[in-house]
This record gives C-alpha cells, sequence and structure tokens, in this order.
C-alpha cells in the first residue's frame, strides 16, 4: 500500500508538470471574479476596480450585487417570501453602493451600465443608509440642517430623477422583433412593465424634484458624497461611524460651484422638456443654461462635473431661438440669431445669402445648416407658396459646404442633378465661385472644389450644361488643362443622356428618389402629421412601397394593454396600422391637453371601426367619452365655472352602468367618470341610482358611492356613522398589507409586512391617483378627515396628533392595528392635504392640518410658518382678530413650542399671553433664556400682560441689563395698560398687540 501511495504521488506530480508545461506553452485568459469572492475578501473590491480593464465591469458587479440581494426566498412550505433581511443581503448591497462611490456617483456612467430599475434600486439603498428621514417627501426636508452626505444622497436621487424624465423622452430605435416575437404584448409590455411603473412614479414627483434641486441652488457651502471610506465605516460600526460620516468633512467633497453647475445644467433639460407644452419654461431652462456656462468658467476643474458641453451648446442656442433672446457677447451664438430672426420675418432669400457667405467663414454647424432646410422644406409640404425654389438654393449651399470639406454629397442633392435647369447649374457656379475666396481659401479647400466640378460635369447629362460648368472661370482656375481636356473628351464621347424624368417637377420634395428615401420621408410625415385623412394617404402610399407594420415606426406610439390583443388581432394589415396610428396618437393629444387634434383623431378612428368591429367602436366612445371628460375638468381646474352640458353627464351615466361582455375596459375611464360625477356633486345619483352590479365589478365606483353617501349625511344635523364606517373599512383595508410570523435564527417571533399585498379594493398608490382628480372641498376633507384619524390610531401618539374636520365620525380604534401600513398611511395624509392646499390654499383648515403633520415630524418653521397662515387667512392678514375657533389653545400651544425649539425665546412669552389662561411659568422660563434668536426687546411693545412686562424689569435688573430694562419699564408705563382702566380699553390694548405681533411675525416666517 505504502509502494502504491508513493508511486501513486510520483505520477501525480509528473502528471502535474505535464500540465504545467503544456499550460505555460500558451497564454491563458484569466477567469471572472464571481460576485462571492468580493463577500469573502472585503479588500478585493478595490484592488479589482482599480485593474486597466476590470472583468467584469463596476456597472457589471452593480447588476450582480443587487440581483443576489434581491432574489426571492422560500419558507419551509416552498412559498415565495421577499428577499432576506440579513447580513449576506446588507453586504452585497453595500458593496454596490461602494462601487457607485469608486465611480465617483458619476450619473452619466451609471446610467449607460444600468437599467432604470436597477438603478433606482440602488440609489433607494443609498438613501436607506445615508439615513434619509422615512415618510418625510424630499421637498418637505429642510437639507441645510441635514448631515451633508445624507443631504447629497438626497441630491443625487433627485437629480437621477428628473434625468430620467427628460432622457426618456428622446426618441429610442426599436428593437425588430424576429420571427418568434411577433407577441408584442408579452414581449414589449412584459420588459417596459417596471420601467413604465417607476417613470410614471417619477413623472408624478418630478415638481417636487425640480424643487428639492432649485432650493439647492441657495445654498452655499461645499458638499460631501459618501465615498468607499465612509460606506466601510457604516458598514463596521453604524453608531461609532455615524460621527464621522456626519461630520462637515466626511466623504468626497464637492464645491458648491461644481454641484451648483451640475444641477443649472439638469434642471435646464428638464424645463426645455416642459417647454413642449408650457412655453414659459423654455426661458427658465435658458437662465438655468446661462449659469451653466457662467460656472464652468469659473471653475478651474470639472472632475466632479459631468456634462456633454457640445449638447450644453445646443440647449442653449435652441432656448435663444425658441425665447427671441440675444446674447452680443456669443459670435456663434449672434449667427445663430441672425438665421433664427430671418426665419421668423420669412426672408428666406437673406438665409440663403447668408448660407453663401457662411460657406466661406464656416461659423454655423453644418447640422444647423440642414435643421435649417429641414424647417423650410416642412413649410413648403404645409403649402407656403414660393419655398420651392428657396429648398433648392439652400440644398446647394450646403451641398457646396460640403464639397469644400471633402464629405460625401448628400441625397437631396444628387436628386436636383436627375433634371438641372440651366438656371440651377447657374446658381451653383455663383454659389461656388463666392464660397472659394482666393484670399483665404486653403489648398485642401481647392482641390476639394476641383473634385467638385469635376463630379458636377460627370452628373450632368446634357452637353450644353456641361460646356455651361467647363467654360467656367472657376473651371479654367481650378482644373488642369489636361484634366480639362479629358474630361470634356469623355464627356463628347458619353452616350445620349438617358432622360431619367418624363415630366418637370413640381415641387423640391416631388423629386424622385430611390424606394429607401422615399419611405424614410413618408416616415417622418407619418411621425408628424395630426390630420387624419394626411395619416390615411401617407400608410396608403407606405403600403405601396413596402410590406412591413408601420405602427412601429415611432416607439413613442404607445397604446394600453388593454386594447392591444384587439388592435392586432385585425387582420388587414392598413386598417391595423391605421386604428393603432390614429388611437395612439390622439392618446398623446389628450395627455398634452390638445383636445382639438384629439376629438378629430379619435372620430376619425371611430368612423373606421365603426365599419368592421362593434368591439372597437365601443372603445372608441370610450376613449372619446374620457377625452370630454378630462377637457371639462381641464377647463374648471382653469378657472371655469361652467357645469358639464346635459349630455356629457348622461353619457358618463351610460358608460358606469355599462355591462358588455368580452369588451376590454380601461381602469382609468371608470376613474375619471366617478371624479367627474364626485366633482359635480351628483351624490344622489352615486348613492340611489348606480346599479349594484357596477357598485361590485368596479372598486372606483363603490368608493365613489360610499364618499358620496358620506357627503350627503354631513351637512345634515346628524352625522351619519353607517356609511362613514364602510368607507372607513374599505380605506383601512386598502392600508393594510398581509403579516406573516417568521421565527428568525435565534428562535425570537417576528413579524413580516408583504407591502405588495393587494388586500384592499386597489392599491394605495391607486387611491392616490384617484384622489388627486377629486376636486370638490368636501370630498377632500372627507378624506383627509379620514386618514388623519387613521394617522393618529396608528402612530398613538397623543402629544403630536393631527387635527381635522369631522373627526368624530370615524372609529376611534383599529380590531388589527399591526396590519395598517403606518409609512404608507403618513405618506398618503402628506400627499392628501399637499394636493388640497394646491387646489386652494386659503382653507384653513387644510392649512392647520399640513401645520400639524410638520409639527408631528418635528419640522418646526414649516409648521409655525402654516399657523400663521393659517391666521392670517382667517384675518385678512391679521387686520381682525383671529376667530378662536382658528387660534385653540392647542394650536397657540404648538406655536409656542414651535419658537421654543428654534431658540425664539420673547415670542414665547408674547404667545403665552394669546392663551385663554396666561401660562406665566413657560413665559417666565423663556424669559430667564439667554441665547434667544430673535430680537428680543423689539417684541416687548407686543406685551400688554403687566405681570409678564414686571417679570421682564426684574430679569434686566438682576443681570445689569440697563437699556433692555428702560425699554420694558417704558412699555409698563403706557397709559392703555393701567389695570385701573376698563375692561373694554384693556382688551383693545390686547386686540391691537396681537395684530400687530402676528404681522411681525408673518413677515418673519412668510
Amino acid at each position: 500500500m505504502a509502494t502504491l501511495g508513493r508511486n501513486y504521488c510520483r505520477m501525480s506530480a509528473e502528471a502535474a508538470d505535464r500540465v504545467a508545461a503544456v499550460t505555460s506553452s500558451r497564454p491563458s485568459t484569466p477567469l471572472q471574479t464571481s460576485w462571492f469572492e468580493f463577500l469573502l475578501d472585503a479588500s478585493l473590491l478595490e484592488k479589482h476596480l482599480q485593474k486597466s480593464n476590470p472583468d467584469p465591469t463596476g456597472v457589471q458587479l452593480i447588476i450582480q450585487f443587487l440581483e443576489q440581494a434581491s432574489k426571492p426566498s422560500l419558507n419551509e412550505q416552498n412559498q415565495v417570501q421577499p428577499p432576506a433581511d440579513n447580513r449576506k443581503n446588507r453586504t452585497l448591497k453595500l458593496l454596490a453602493l461602494k462601487v457607485a462611490a469608486y465611480m465617483k456617483w458619476d450619473l452619466d456612467a451609471l446610467e449607460k451600465g444600468l437599467t432604470i430599475p436597477v438603478l433606482n434600486m440602488l440609489l433607494n439603498e443609498l438613501l436607506c443608509v445615508s439615513k434619509v428621514p422615512a415618510g418625510v417627501k424630499h421637498v418637505d426636508l429642510d437639507l441645510s440642517t441635514l448631515p451633508p452626505t445624507t443631504a447629497m444622497a438626497v441630491l443625487i436621487y433627485n437629480r437621477w430623477a428628473i434625468r430620467t424624465i427628460v432622457l426618456s423622452s428622446f426618441p429610442e430605435k426599436q428593437n425588430k422583433p424576429g420571427p418568434h416575437q411577433m407577441n408584442m404584448l408579452s414581449v414589449v409590455q412584459q420588459e417596459k412593465e417596471m420601467t413604465d411603473n417607476i417613470l410614471s412614479v417619477l413623472k408624478e414627483q418630478a415638481s417636487d424634484s425640480i424643487s428639492v434641486l432649485a432650493g439647492t441652488l441657495h445654498l452655499k457651502k461645499d458638499f460631501y458624497v459618501h465615498t468607499m471610506r465612509t460606506l466601510d465605516l457604516l458598514a463596521a460600526d453604524t453608531a461609532a461611524a455615524n460621527g464621522e460620516t456626519e461630520s462637515s468633512t466626511a466623504g468626497l467633497r464637492i464645491s458648491a460651484n461644481e454641484l451648483h453647475c451640475q444641477v443649472h445644467y439638469d434642471l435646464g433639460a428638464i424645463f426645455f422638456q416642459q417647454g413642449c407644452t408650457d412655453q414659459p419654461a423654455f426661458e427658465k431652462a435658458r437662465d438655468h443654461f446661462r449659469q451653466t456656462k457662467e460656472l464652468l468658467k469659473k471653475l478651474d476643474s470639472t472632475v466632479h462635473v459631468h456634462l456633454d458641453e457640445e449638447r450644453l451648446a445646443g440647449y442653449w442656442n435652441a432656448c435663444k431661438a425658441l425665447t427671441g433672446d440675444c446674447d452680443s457677447c456669443d459670435s456663434q451664438t449672434t449667427h445663430y440669431d441672425q438665421i433664427n430672426e430671418l426665419l421668423g420675418a420669412r426672408s428666406y432669400q437673406a438665409v440663403v445669402e447668408a448660407f453663401v457667405k457662411d460657406n466661406v467663414s464656416r461659423a454655423l454647424p453644418k447640422h444647423f445648416r440642414r435643421s435649417v432646410l429641414r424647417e423650410v422644406l416642412y413649410k413648403a409640404q404645409q403649402g407656403e407658396p414660393g419655398l420651392d425654389e428657396v429648398c433648392r438654393q439652400l440644398c446647394l449651399c450646403n451641398a457646396v459646404r460640403d464639397a469644400l470639406e471633402g464629405e460625401v454629397l448628400g441625397v437631396r442633392f444628387q436628386q436636383l442633378l436627375m433634371k438641372p435647369s440651366k438656371r440651377l447649374v447657374d446658381f451653383i457656379l455663383e454659389v461656388c465661385t463666392r464660397s472659394l475666396e482666393k484670399e483665404r481659401s486653403s489648398e485642401a479647400s481647392r482641390r476639394n472644389m476641383a473634385t467638385f466640378m469635376r463630379t458636377l460635369c460627370e452628373s450632368l447629362e446634357e452637353l450644353s450644361l456641361v460646356f455651361v460648368v467647363s467654360s467656367h472661370k472657376l473651371f479654367t482656375e481650378l482644373l488642369k488643362e489636361e484634366e480639362r481636356k479629358l474630361l470634356v473628351e469623355q464627356m463628347r464621347k458619353r452616350s445620349a443622356a438617358v432622360n431619367l424624368s418624363a415630366k418637370p417637377l413640381p415641387s423640391f420634395y416631388d423629386i424622385p428618389a430611390s424606394a429607401s428615401v422615399s419611405v424614410g420621408q413618408l416616415e417622418q410625415q407619418l411621425i408628424l402629421s395630426l390630420d387624419p385623412r394626411r395619416i390615411r394617404q401617407i400608410l396608403n402610399e407606405l403600403h405601396d412601397t413596402a410590406d412591413k407594420p408601420f405602427w412601429r415606426v415611432n416607439s413613442k406610439w404607445e397604446i394600453p394593454p388593454d386594447y392591444i390583443n384587439v388592435i392586432l388581432a385585425i387582420k388587414d394589415n392598413l386598417t391595423k396600422d391605421l386604428v393603432y396610428i390614429l388611437m395612439a396618437k390622439g392618446l398623446h393629444c389628450v395627455a398634452i391637453r390638445d383636445y382639438a387634434h384629439a376629438r378629430q383623431l379619435f372620430s376619425a378612428c371611430l368612423e373606421l371601426v365603426t365599419e368592421f368591429s362593434p368591439r372597437l367602436r365601443q372603445v372608441m366612445l370610450n376613449e372619446l367619452l374620457l377625452m370630454e371628460v378630462r377637457a371639462h375638468e381641464t377647463a374648471a381646474a382653469d378657472g371655469g365655472k361652467e357645469r358639464p352640458p346635459p349630455d356629457l353627464v348622461s353619457r358618463v351615466r351610460g358608460y358606469l352602468e355599462m355591462r358588455i361582455r368580452d369588451l376590454p375596459l380601461r381602469q382609468v375611464v371608470g376613474e375619471e367618470c366617478v371624479a367627474f360625477m364626485l366633482n359635480w356633486r351628483e351624490n344622489d345619483y352615486l348613492t340611489l341610482q348606480v346599479p349594484p352590479s357596477a357598485v361590485a365589478n368596479n372598486p372606483y365606483i363603490k368608493l365613489g358611492q360610499l364618499l358620496a353617501s358620506t357627503c350627503k349625511e354631513l351637512p345634515g344635523p346628524k352625522e351619519s356613522r353607517r356609511t362613514a364606517k364602510e368607507l372607513w373599512d374599505v380605506v383601512v383595508q386598502i392600508c393594510s398589507v398581509s403579516v406573516q410570523h417568521k421565527r428568525s435564527n435565534d428562535g425570537r417571533v417576528a413579524l413580516i409586512k408583504q407591502r405588495d399585498s393587494s388586500m384592499g379594493i386597489l392599491h394605495r398608490s391607486k387611491l392616490v391617483t384617484f384622489v388627486k382628480k377629486i376636486r370638490e372641498p368636501l370630498v377632500l376633507t372627507t378624506l383627509i378627515s379620514l386618514f388623519v384619524r387613521l394617522h393618529s390610531i396608528v402612530r398613538d401618539d397623543i402629544v403630536n396628533e393631527v387635527t381635522a374636520e369631522h373627526l368624530s365620525i370615524w372609529p376611534a380604534s383599529l380590531p388589527n392595528i399591526q396590519a395598517v401600513d403606518v409609512e404608507a398611511v403618513a405618506v398618503t395624509v402628506k400627499e392628501l392635504v399637499t394636493y388640497a392646499l394646491t387646489l386652494n390654499p386659503n382653507n384653513q383648515s387644510w392649512i392647520i392640518t399640513q401645520a400639524d403633520i410638520y409639527f408631528a415630524t418635528n419640522q418646526y418653521s414649516a409648521a409655525l410658518n402654516l399657523y400663521l397662515q393659517a391666521g392670517g387667512v382667517a384675518s385678512d392678514f391679521f387686520t381682525k382678530a383671529v376667530p378662536p375657533d382658528v387660534y385653540t389653545d392647542q394650536v397657540l400651544k404648538r406655536m409656542i413650542k414651535c419658537c421654543s425649539m428654534m431658540n425664539c425665546h420673547t415670542q414665547v412669552a408674547v404667545l403665552c399671553q394669546f392663551l385663554r389662561e396666561v401660562d406665566y411659568m413657560t413665559a417666565f422660563k423663556a424669559l430667564q433664556e439667554q441665547n434667544s434668536h430673535d430680537a428680543m426687546d423689539s417684541f416687548y411693545d407686543y406685551i400688554w400682560d403687566v405681570t409678564i412686562l414686571e417679570y421682564l424689569t426684574h430679569i434686566h435688573h438682576k443681570r445689569g441689563e440697563g437699556e433692555k430694562r428702560q425699554i420694558a419699564i417704558k412699555a409698563i408705563g403706557q397709559a392703555e395698560l393701567n389695570t385701573s382702566n376698563p375692561e373694554e380699553v384693556l382688551q383693545l390694548a390686547a386686540q391691537k398687540r396681537k395684530k400687530k405681533f402676528l404681522q411681525a411675525m408673518a413677515k418673519l416666517y412668510f
């Protein structure tokens, strides 16, 4: 056995030598580092990323780490559970963050390598580890008071949010489906679902993200972002790391100018994108891009500024053209402005002249010149007279410019030479001569022009035109005599010209083209056109030239998933394309509130589908109804008071009562119809006349019926508790999550909440979206009241309880409080109140509720601002006494605490007098404080309580503050404060001081 062992060892060694010899004789590909190796060795990640070409790359590692961390687990019953919150998954998420930190949070690089869902997950994890307060909207945070790395995490997330919105608006080239990928529902819809959900949330919160970034521009201090080191400290010991990561010097320093430059650029991009539907937004974009350009000049280095300066220049020039702004300091911009002004004034010959001169100076980029040609061509296609010749001349100017730079001549120029006239050839020669100034032309330009003249001769079929070119002075100057003779001889020997065009061309854009060019031009017209007849005509022409589905031409044409199968089932390809495109364009017009074009497109589609499909006919009737409802609601939101016509109300009722089998229905139609009925107080119909089957099958109708019933009872002498209890149960169910018990490794039983459960009749996010379509104040007040009560019960915090109207109609307790998602309830309350105040900023009850919310989350400055707003609204900006039902003792005590927490102790003392029973103890304690952050003695004129004034004189005397003591004595010596005065005089003196004090506070906090 021992001998066998020795022989085996010797053989193994020999085999190993042979393998080593073989492998050393050829280079081997290094093995890719696997994701789990980074879990085993903490130092490996940085070493790996420092390699010149790491494999996998940084973004690939982020994807691998987050993919592993988000894998669902299985319990003992093989049921799918959400990803476990264990050490391994936390470490994986931290590793992903460390990679992003190594990349210095470069959003350009992250966006190129990561999909929207992955980047969303990464940045949400950054918010989590940076301790951004949960349940508080970013727009409500005061970034100046947050730790530097926390504030920076908020900024990075909101920058990504608006950048993603902008990038999603750019056209994308669609992948061509293969033979087995024709089922668009299963391929396109499933792939886009998660991204679309994230985009819809980002777009809903776009205004908040813009506000957060705009607020950043007021902060003048440097910023700090997490590095691999600060993230390691967080992982090592959270308690010990907080102090360092929250200090003013932890992390990677980013100067205020660098961050402001980047934020200005991002804000400019989002405002530019919004300018398509909101013209004044272009002016905001222009101002932000101007600030970006100015800051770029100030920066010595742009290590942390990641922006495309060419795109910035393009944005800047576009904004200037769209806003009519002119900057004489920028020579290149002056050329743009000149061309844009000429186009605006329809001085087209002057534009041609400017292009000829630019062939010498070459100040205008070629892409800009081509865009001018496209714009004039589009105007010609729309029927503006006299532009055919201008289009030809601009095309020739661009061709000469291309020739001078040695580039390939465009298709349009080649088409013009198919049947040229002497006038056209003379113009070409004139442009060539003026574009090649002898003093300034380089040898390369002269060689290129000679090549162009030769090409021109070879392209002309008529010998008479060839001789016009060959006898021109420029031709003889540029080509040698031998070259000229050889070329003319070739032209003479050439066979008779072939007439490629049997008849003269009526207009520039009717010039014959190759099939691919014609299809491309028609597709462009198809994308731009909103005329149903023209769309049908274009599709007829396209189907004559190519056999393919043209509804895929533009990736932005989107049809609701509910309708896709019905439309794609249409057998005739032309009809399928037409129905799809008419509906997609109509939906887009509705989205941008262009209801006139939407009505035309939907009506044409309705007329078309009526001929062959009753189902699609009803679909189009539903979409027309939704469009009319939105048009009327938009007018009402803009201040219109006119009630909807009876015909529209009748159609809405018909839709809510409609029951057609196998008819694809969009939830949003029913949702907006119910909101429409609530907004116009059709409570009797919703309460008494809606069919029970409709209530049972449509969650929005059920919700609308309960809201209508509850609101209908509220104004009466007895508040209905039965309908209110039903509404309460429905909403509580919506805000509840499934609760499961799970035993942890240490044997303890913990609760796990499934946030994605759908226990209610609809999801919470859909409820919020529905509520944001409601404008009726009583309905909003009822919902706010319900959520405030629910919020109070689940928080169980009597001291910081939020108040609202009609709280007494709701239950005072919950049987299963553990099932309610506390965070979701808190967020919903804030969203509802914020939305309600956008409709009516002067509603006292809503203002007080929002103030209470800020108070409960320790945002004392914002809370005090709103308490003062409520008082100002109720008293005509404090020219009258604030009603006691607005400034209750509870509200006043909260105002007192707000002032106290902000170290405004003199204001505390003044407010203590407002209470029904003056709180001397709190007032005296406040006046003892010496680090007051308010104006102290300037508020003494607002104190009318003699006891407090006497205490002030005592305090100042004791401290040796003679001047302040004299001010207090002067205040106490006023005749109207004499305690011997009649009660009416004392009350008048108190009211006078109350008004002045509140007006002074308003000036401070508004």
